[in-house]
């Protein structure tokens, strides 16, 4: 399992999990993935707290059956935060995510399509997921449908995913003018991360745009754009290499735009 390869682009700060108490006040504002359902080799889940809590959070995490039965030795025993603390990132055990390693063969995998599986906190629900079919394929930025914006607003531009993406890759997507000059705004996930929506701090112009998509975004499950979680182990990793979904925002409110991808 290469670390690096799911983690590029992305900053953290990796801490052991210790015995001692941690703060019960730092209430986790979402979980994600956020949607009701999952892929079963689902690879990493993360928590936003409000504030950082204070001492390790995995010693109180569990995932178990819907009859309460917990799951066996689910996450990698490290806690990956984000450079503020509020953010942790928890890799279940790749082990038992990718087929044909020694982990899965002697502990089985972790999830298993049909099941329904709670995540707690302390013995506290935090989410529940049904578990549906693997996912091998990843993000395919081609299938993706951009929606009209009006130019002269800021309405939101909203681009509909084929899949969900990781909730920590909002910012692996940018949008550039014709003159390739980026153009600032805020971007979110919503919709179980199926959705990415792009708010500009100033009124579109007409005229073409490009969005720009991180070589290193990958969906729950370590997929990539150009590469597979999911492969023989004496396959090198496919280099990573960005991708452009090219646009065009009209001079009259309401004109389609017009998607087109491009490595």
């Amino acid at each position: 399992m290469r670390l690096h390869r799911l983690l590029a682009g992305t900053m953290f700060v990796l801490v052991l999990p210790q015995a001692h108490a941690r703060s019960p006040e730092a209430p986790i504002v979402t979980v994600r993935p956020s949607a009701a359902v999952i892929p079963a080799n689902m690879l990493r889940l993360s928590f936003e707290f409000a504030m950082a809590p204070e001492g390790p959070v995995l010693p109180g995490i569990a995932l178990s059956h819907a009859d309460g039965s917990d799951l066996r030795e689910p996450f990698l025993a490290q806690e990956l935060w984000s450079p503020d603390g509020r953010i942790l990132t928890l890799l279940l055990h790749p082990g038992r995510v990718k087929s044909g390693l020694v982990a899965r063969e002697a502990l089985g995998p972790i999830l298993v399509p049909g099941d329904d599986v709670v995540l707690t906190l302390d013995g506290r629900p935090l989410k529940r997921w049904h578990v549906g079919p693997p996912d091998l394929h990843g993000p395919v930025e081609s299938a993706w449908h951009v929606f009209p914006v009006a130019p002269a607003s800021r309405q939101s531009l909203v681009v509909r995913l084929d899949a969900p993406i990781d909730g920590r890759d909002a910012d692996y997507m940018a949008v550039v003018d014709a003159d390739d000059r980026p153009v600032d705004g805020h971007a979110e996930l919503l919709d179980g991360e199926t959705t990415w929506t792009f708010t500009p701090d100033a009124p579109w112009h007409a005229g073409r745009y490009r969005l720009v998509v991180r070589g290193t975004l990958e969906d729950p499950s370590g997929n990539r754009l150009n590469g597979h979680f999911e492969a023989p182990l004496d396959t090198p990793d496919a280099p990573a290499v960005d991708a452009t979904v090219v646009f065009d925002i009209g001079s009259t409110p309401g004109i389609p735009l017009s998607p087109r991808s491009s490595r």
